[in-house]
């Protein structure tokens, strides 16, 4: 059994989110959904094996962007896809973040740009860093094109 697990509460949309979730990942599921009659008021889903809880809370919940779901992304395809499946009626923010349409945080992040800007050549590790903030879906070539000194196209 998982021992630390994401619950989300939303105002109402809990079953929207749960669904769109599942949808913008390829190996993700729903678990299990509660409901009262017909309605529903809570969940559980799956993506790439972390379980998540969803319920509806009511108005008085919302989320705040100092805690976001992080997603290792590992190529560019894949960074290209989720971010702008999870962008979608949201927002686009710098830095390979975003919110989305139900005001949840992400991040879609590669591999390779911790590996960057942790190199111990600090001037490298700062064009990877400058680069990146002009970013806001990352782009792998262009940070590694940073990284290594060459000119990076606007």
């Amino acid at each position: 059994m998982q021992k630390i697990t994401t619950f989300l509460t939303f105002d109402g949309r809990a079953e929207e989110a749960m669904k769109f979730y599942v949808s913008a990942f390829k190996n993700a599921k729903v678990v299990s959904e509660m409901r009262n009659g017909s309605a529903f008021f809570g969940g559980i889903f799956e993506i790439e094996g972390q379980k998540f809880h969803v319920l509806n809370g009511g108005p008085s919940f919302s989320f705040a962007q100092g805690i976001s779901l992080f997603v290792s992304a590992e190529t560019q395809e894949e960074i290209d896809e989720l971010y702008g499946k999870l962008s979608e009626g949201g927002e686009k923010q710098p830095c390979g973040w975003l919110k989305d349409q139900f005001g949840v945080s992400w991040q879609v992040v590669p591999p390779i740009l911790g590996k960057l800007l942790g190199d111990p050549d600090r001037e490298k590790a700062n064009r990877a860093m400058q680069a990146m903030l002009k970013m806001q879906k990352i782009n792998i070539a262009e940070l590694q094109e940073a990284y290594d000194g060459e000119e990076v196209a606007a």
